[in-house]
């Protein structure tokens, strides 16, 4: 049996929803940086918690609180490297959409230190509104 990368496991508590969970595995100095030129009010970097807060409560109010992030993969690289293949899905001006991101994270002594998430700007569809269960 295969051992989960002790990384994997620290990513597994990373939920931007609850921002209590979120201050357990972010270092003080924690930089997320992010890049998509179709949304530049949104590039750049984010500092600490109340950077990252700030940042997901900005896309929240874009994407009518409808933002989400669905893990293809994660892949841990050395001691302190995990690259993440994410689908993210949301209502985008008023439309359903999806669009694939990859998301590099460096962890180092059990803390996230710093993220670079990169939209897939190429691979942005529109997607058909999912039915109500009825």
């Amino acid at each position: 049996m295969n051992k989960e990368h002790p990384n994997i496991s620290i990513l597994k508590r990373f939920n931007p929803a609850n921002p209590s969970t979120v201050s357990e595995v972010l270092a003080k100095d924690f930089i997320w940086h992010y890049i998509n030129p179709e949304l530049p009010e949104f590039e750049g970097d984010y500092i600490g918690l109340s950077g990252l807060m700030d940042f997901f409560q900005k896309l929240a109010g874009r994407t009518s609180g409808s933002f989400k992030v669905n893990t293809i993969s994660a892949t841990p690289i050395g001691d302190e490297i995990v690259i993440a293949h994410v689908k993210d899905t949301m209502l985008l001006d008023g439309k359903p959409m999806e669009i694939d991101a990859i998301v590099v994270w460096c962890i180092m002594e059990g803390e996230i230190k710093e993220a670079w998430d990169i939209p897939i700007v190429r691979t942005a569809k529109m997607i058909k509104p999912l039915k109500e269960k009825q």
